[in-house]
């Protein structure tokens, strides 16, 4: 769980940062997208989801974190949850994904722009109460400066972030990590994420 908590750190940690504002600087970390085209004992090379190929450099104790598909069920109270979301006329959010941490792992509390959508939002906070309503799942999620209701319509990807191999991450590969810039230029990363049965990590 040591492992995993500090994995999540280095793939997560930074997502307040990256999207205190819509468009983040150039020199803050980024968030990336896309498909594996080749990798080495140091460096990921991905064909991007919007834009050309990007080489990434590995940190030694590179890590990958599985986002597995579970039932809306599974988000229950007490949950700490990171959902990409779309603010709604009354208030509410209204959600794109969301991604279930493991017990004692908190995250990025707050809300804050995201990049996943024109307009999108990321919320991530623990979950108070749950009632199902017309739209779908709603969520009660509080952070440190606030709460919010969130709705997860049906057929919203829900996953849940566990440990992977390395090997998980080759050629085909589609993944998701936040990138960090370098002192002397270029990109680093310390985590990547991909998702189950070759499926794209949906944050």
């Amino acid at each position: 769980m040591k492992r995993l908590n500090l994995a999540l750190a280095a793939l997560l940690a930074a997502v307040a940062t990256t999207a205190v504002a819509q468009t983040p600087p150039p020199a803050g970390p980024q968030a990336i997208r896309g498909q594996v085209s080749a990798i080495s004992a140091t460096q990921l090379t991905i064909k991007q989801k919007t834009g050309g190929p990007l080489s990434i450099d590995l940190t030694p104790d590179w890590s990958v974190q599985v986002t597995k598909p579970v039932a809306i069920s599974e988000i229950k109270e007490g949950s700490f949850i990171g959902t990409s979301e779309i603010p709604q006329a009354d208030g509410s959010g209204k959600s794109l994904e969301v991604h279930v941490f493991p017990p004692g792992v908190k995250i990025g509390e707050g809300h804050y722009a995201w990049n996943l959508r024109k307009g999108s939002m990321m919320t991530n906070g623990t979950v108070g109460k749950v009632t199902a309503g017309a739209k779908g799942q709603e969520l009660q999620v509080s952070y440190p400066t606030g709460q919010r209701k969130i709705v997860v319509p049906a057929k919203v990807p829900v996953v849940l972030i566990t440990n992977g191999d390395r090997t998980m991450v080759k050629p085909g590969a589609k993944v998701f990590l936040m990138a960090f810039p370098k002192p002397g230029g270029g990109l680093i990363t310390g985590a990547v994420a991909v998702g189950d049965k070759g499926s794209a990590p949906p944050m």
